[in-house]
Formats: C-alpha cells, sequence, structure tokens
C-alpha cells in the first residue's frame, strides 16, 4: 500500500488544468502568465504548507504503521524496539514517525536512539553494533556513543548542556529520518522541521559482517520514557510492513508473573501488575495491562501447592472484537510464606530440631547472610545460633547471639576474643524480635575463624556481637550454617520489585567493605523477566562516596575505568538457555580485593540445575581501603539468602 497517495490527486489534477490550458497562447503559470494568477499560485502553495505542516511527498514511502513504547511513557531503555530496516552499500533509507514526548520529562534522553548494527539479529552469536545516535545532542553527554560512531561529526540546531537541561519537548512531532549511504560515507538526519541533528562521515563504514561480501548494515530504534508512532519506511523492514487495517490477534505472552503468591491473596491482587504481549497479524505486536485480560487460576487459589493461570485477550488491534480469543499460561505456587525460612513462625522450634543447609567459606574469605530474627523472648539464647562445622558435620564451635557457645575451637581456646556482652540484656531480648541481622562468617585461612554479627532491633538500635580466633579449623573443609531454638529465622531481605518491574538504577543493597587481602561472599536467588540477558543481577564496585570502579553484568558485559583492564569470562555458549534458567537460579558471589587490582566471580545454579560461571578478574585500578561493593537489577529481583 502506498503512502503517497497524495501524489497522484496531485498529480491529476495538474494534468487537467494542462488541458485546460493547452490552447494557443497557453501558459500555466509561466513568465507570461497574469501577475493575478502569480500571486494566486504562490498563495495557495503557501496554504497548502500551512496546512499539511510543509510535508515533502516522498518517493517510494510506504505504510508501516505500528508502535513502540508504552503510551503512558513507562518504557525503560532497551525494553522495546522498533522493527529492523536494512541499507545497503549505496542505498538511502528515510523513515517518518510521530515522537510522543512525556509533557513531564525532566531529561534530555527521554526521546529515541537509532542502533546501527551488522546484518544479525540482537543476541545472536555474530551481533555487533556499529553504535547509536540519540536525537538530543549534548557533546559533553551520552548522545552518541560506540566504537565505530564518532561524536565530533554530530550537530543539532539544539544543544544541551546537561541531560537534565529543558527543551527536549521541542524533540517531539512528527520526524523525518535519512540514513544515506549514496555516497560511500554515512550520513545520518532526524528532524522535526524545527530541530534537526545530523551525523556526517564521509570515510566507509568498516564492515563487522562475518561475511565479506555483505555490507548490508541494519538500523533499528529503541525510545526511552517516550513513544513512537511509526507511520512510514523506504525500505520494506524485515517482517514486512503494517498496514493501517485491522489486524486479529494470533498469539499471547504473559509477562511478570509472580513465581510465588501468597495463601489468602486474591486473584486480582496477585496479578494486578502482570502484562502480556499480543502478538497480530503483520507481525505487530502490543503490550496490554491487567485490565483488558481476563484471568483464571486452575484448579484454585485458595489450597497450597503448584498451580496454573491462564488469560484470554478477545481484543483486535483497533480494540474490537475478536473473531477468536488468545490464550497465554504461566506456572506458579501459592504459599503459606513466601521466603526461604528455619524455623516453625509461632517460635515452637526446640533446640536443634531445623537447620538450614551447610554453607561452604573457602581460605580468606568472609561469607555475609542476611536474615530476619524473630524469638518467643523467654531466654536470651532463644535466637539465631551458627554452627562452625566440617563436610560432615563434626564441630569446630556452635555459637549464639547472645556471647556464648562451645566445641573443640572454643573451649579452652586462649586467643579467642568475644565482644558483644550487651549492657542491657533485657533491652536487647526485647528488640531480637523482628531484628534484622547481617552475619559475616570468615575463614582466615591459618587455621581459625571469625564471627560476626551485626544485629539491628526493632528499637533501631544495632547491636554486634563477634568471636574471633575460633581455632582446630581445617580451611579447605570449612562450613557453616543456622539453628534455632524457641526462635524462627526469615530470610527475606529482597532486593526489586517482585513482579521483576523493577527499572534501571531503581534498588540497590546495602554496601558491604572489602579490605585488601579479604574474600567476601553473598548468596541470593535471582529472578528475572526474561526479556533480555541483562534483567538480572549487576555487582556495582565503588568508593566510599559512592563513585564508580565498574559495573558488572551477570551477562559477560560491564563498564567503568575499572572494567577496561579487566579479563571477563563465562560467556554461555548458549545464552537462551542460560537466561531461562537464571528464575529463580541461585547465585554466589564472591569479591576479592587485592590492594589495587580486584576480581569478581559470580556461579550460578539454574532452575535447569546446570551451573554456570561469569568471572571478571583483574579489574583495576582499585584503592585497597577504598573499595565496596553493593547489588542492583533491572527487570529482576534478588532474594538474599
Amino acid at each position: 500500500m502506498k503512502y503517497n497517495k497524495l501524489a497522484t490527486v496531485l498529480c491529476s489534477a495538474a494534468l487537467g488544468l494542462l488541458a485546460l490550458t493547452s490552447c494557443e497562447g497557453g501558459d500555466l503559470f509561466g513568465i507570461n502568465s497574469p501577475d493575478w494568477l502569480s500571486s494566486k499560485a504562490d498563495s495557495i502553495a503557501a496554504e497548502k504548507a500551512k496546512n499539511q505542516g510543509g510535508d515533502e511527498i516522498i518517493e517510494g514511502m510506504q505504510e508501516d504503521v505500528y508502535t513502540i513504547g508504552a503510551t503512558d511513557y513507562s518504557t525503560v531503555w532497551w525494553a522495546q524496539f522498533s522493527k529492523y530496516y536494512q541499507v545497503r552499500e549505496g542505498e538511502k533509507w528515510i523513515a517518518q514517525f510521530n515522537l510522543n514526548i512525556n509533557p513531564s520529562a525532566t531529561n534530555t534522553y527521554k526521546n529515541f536512539a537509532m542502533i546501527i548494527c551488522n546484518d544479525e539479529d540482537r543476541g545472536a552469536a555474530n551481533y555487533k553494533e556499529y553504535g547509536a545516535i540519540r536525537y538530543d545532542y549534548q557533546p559533553s553527554g551520552n548522545s552518541e556513543w560506540g566504537g565505530y560512531i564518532d561524536r565530533s561529526l554530530a550537530t543539532s540546531d539544539l544543544e544541551f548542556q546537561t541531560d537534565t537541561d529543558t527543551g527536549v519537548d521541542k524533540l517531539g512531532g512528527k520526524v523525518t529520518l535519512t540514513v544515506d549511504r549514496t555516497e560511500g560515507g554515512l550520513v545520518v538526519t532526524m528532524t522535526n522541521g524545527t530541530i534537526t541533528k545530523t551525523y556526517t562521515q564521509k570515510s566507509p563504514l568498516v564492515n563487522l559482517n562475518a561475511d565479506a561480501s555483505n555490507t548490508t548494515i541494519r538500523c533499528f530504534l529503541v525510545p526511552e520514557g517516550s513513544f513512537i508512532n511509526w507511520l512510514g519506511s523506504t525500505v520494506e523492514p524485515i517482517g514486512g510492513f503494517t498496514s493501517r487495517e485491522d489486524k486479529q490477534p494470533l498469539s499471547m505472552t504473559l509477562n511478570g508473573v509472580p513465581k510465588k503468591v501468597l495463601q489468602g491473596t486474591s486473584l486480582e491482587d496477585a496479578f494486578a501488575n502482570v502484562t502480556a504481549t499480543i502478538q497480530f497479524e503483520q507481525e505487530v505486536s502490543t503490550i496490554v495491562k491487567y485490565a483488558d485480560l481476563t484471568f483464571q487460576a486452575v484448579p484454585n487459589m485458595n489450597s497450597l501447592g503448584k498451580k496454573t493461570l491462564i488469560a484470554a485477550y478477545a481484543k483486535t488491534f483497533k480494540g474490537e472484537a475478536a473473531a477468536a480469543p488468545v490464550i497465554g499460561t504461566a506456572e506458579f505456587e501459592v504459599v503459606d510464606k513466601l521466603y526461604t525460612s528455619v524455623g516453625a513462625t509461632d517460635n515452637s522450634t526446640g533446640w536443634w530440631g531445623a537447620h538450614s543447609e551447610n554453607i561452604k567459606v573457602g581460605p580468606n574469605e568472609t561469607f555475609v547472610s542476611t536474615f530476619t530474627n524473630y524469638t518467643s523472648g523467654a531466654n536470651n539464647w532463644n535466637n539465631f545460633v551458627i554452627v562452625l562445622c566440617k563436610a560432615d558435620n563434626s564441630e569446630y564451635a556452635v555459637v549464639r547471639a547472645d556471647n556464648y557457645g562451645w566445641g573443640a575451637g572454643y573451649d579452652g581456646n586462649a586467643n579467642l576474643e568475644l565482644s558483644g556482652g550487651q549492657s542491657d540484656w533485657g533491652a536487647w531480648l526485647a528488640a531480637m524480635d523482628g531484628a534484622k541481622v547481617t552475619t559475616y562468617i570468615t575463614n582466615n585461612g591459618d587455621g581459625t575463624a571469625d564471627v560476626k554479627a551485626v544485629m539491628v532491633g526493632n528499637d533501631g538500635n544495632t547491636y554486634i556481637q563477634e568471636y574471633k580466633g575460633i581455632n582446630t579449623v581445617d580451611p579447605n573443609d570449612f562450613y557453616f550454617r543456622y539453628t534455632v531454638d524457641g526462635c524462627h529465622l526469615e530470610f527475606d531481605e529482597v532486593l526489586g520489585e517482585e513482579d521483576n518491574s523493577t527499572g534501571w538504577w531503581a534498588a540497590h543493597s546495602q554496601d558491604i567493605k572489602v579490605p585488601a587481602g579479604k574474600t567476601y561472599t553473598t548468596r541470593f536467588k535471582n529472578f528475572t523477566n526474561g526479556a533480555n540477558n541483562w534483567n538480572n543481577f549487576l555487582v556495582v564496585l565503588t568508593r566510599e562516596d559512592n563513585s564508580e570502579y565498574a559495573v558488572l553484568r551477570a551477562d559477560n558485559y560491564g563498564w567503568g575505568d575499572s572494567y577496561d583492564a579487566c579479563t571477563p569470562s563465562g560467556g554461555q555458549s548458549d545464552w537462551g538457555a542460560w537466561l531461562s534458567a537464571m528464575d529463580d537460579a541461585v547465585v554466589t558471589v564472591s569479591v576479592t580485593n587485592h590492594g589495587s587490582s580486584a576480581d569478581v566471580k559470580c556461579v550460578m545454579v539454574g532452575n535447569d540445575g546446570i551451573t554456570y560461571y561469569q568471572d571478571y578478574i583483574g579489574l583495576s585500578p582499585i584503592e585497597g581501603d577504598n573499595f565496596r561493593f553493593r547489588f542492583t537489577t533491572e527487570g529482576g529481583h534478588l532474594v538474599f539468602e
């Protein structure tokens, strides 16, 4: 379907006028035309430009009508993409679309970026990017990037000094995008008739395709905090053009379904944040919210156990009644408590009646755990207990929360250092019901071990208990676990929204300081929406003032001054299988401070039972006495153990 129907109408009208003026002496708007006729022609042209916004009829433009980005402006970076548009060497691509800018936007980057890549799909083994060109222009910022994009070649009518300058609204409206390779280089133009940004590279592009004879590039658009209503293209995209005709739904994929739902939660409350991606005819898709879907839980929401969520959608692309509904399903579990726990929730568990699993701690390693401690409040010892042992469970020592312990490495140990011994045990005991506890279990590598517990009570006060120099330890066979007596523990520290809707940089864990020469380890369950490889945990390495050394993702990628010197290893052989396995994966992250450099090692036990590894070795430079790490996530959430 041609996008330039108006051209046909105008040409027909012009032919009619020619026929009327073809008699002898006739001269249509020529130099011999009466002045009033020339003036009339000028006024018609001016009125036409006014009514049509100065639109130029572009030869070869085809209808390509679809939307990318949520219409409530909630789309985060790298969440939605346009179709792929291929531009061959010596050819030009022109596209037109309406760019919708959030009226409340306060950041200049809340528009769109065009990504230029080789002739491969995102995520393919051979996928490579030339870089990105964003519509806003900030010479000191990040409005263009990539190893094959020269920022000095970009210019614009509108220059921002920072990403919080006003004026991003000026980028909205009907945008004409041109990618021109006809002169041997690369010329990109983005204009809405008021603001024009250009990128002019006269040198030929390096060929990033595996096949040297294939010089085709692909372009696709990524909105952030905006949405795009596509209008037309002179190049047929991969998957074909999309016409304005209505389209029937073909399939549905559910997004953000929680893995666990607390018993007693209603269907509406449990799945209020669930969305569905609806695939329509002509390769068109859209995301719809809970209110547009019909849900049912099978067999029911009342009993505990595994369930199936069934959702139906019965509308066309234009919102009319569909010929047939589409169905989507997902699995979830109804549970009586959401998180891992040790002991009965009524604090009735007797001595040695419940234990966590053993966790190994290597030489010169500190394992950091967090949990909530609940107590019956009857006695000081009705709180958490830590057991240090070998793999066969033979004990080195048992230490309590209340400055007391026993065992071969504890009894008669002249070098044992105890600190804690609260000044007001009654206040401490009352504060321990619901206290947030962080424990540090250290294998010193020399036959000794240390235990430290930081307890933030329900009174807001911080209490500390330490046991240093527990001996008789085999550093190569050292484990610990938790047990309880008249209490229970809930490993319930959660980072991110449980529906995996957390946006980029929106949630962070507490910082953990790692001294020089030490390795600190922590463990958590990783949950992901499964949309992209980066929708998993990230490790952030910083100084005390929060300035960054590096940011490291779960998927063999990172950035920062200290990242550039490191050697990443991992890069899974099957990224699709890995991504699927990362939902409910048990992840152990170890961070080592070598003094001037650091190592980060990640061990990921997927839901498929397979162990995956990701290492970042030799991160440098770092300041050995000013080194910390924390976690963040995007499109996922973490539950710490």
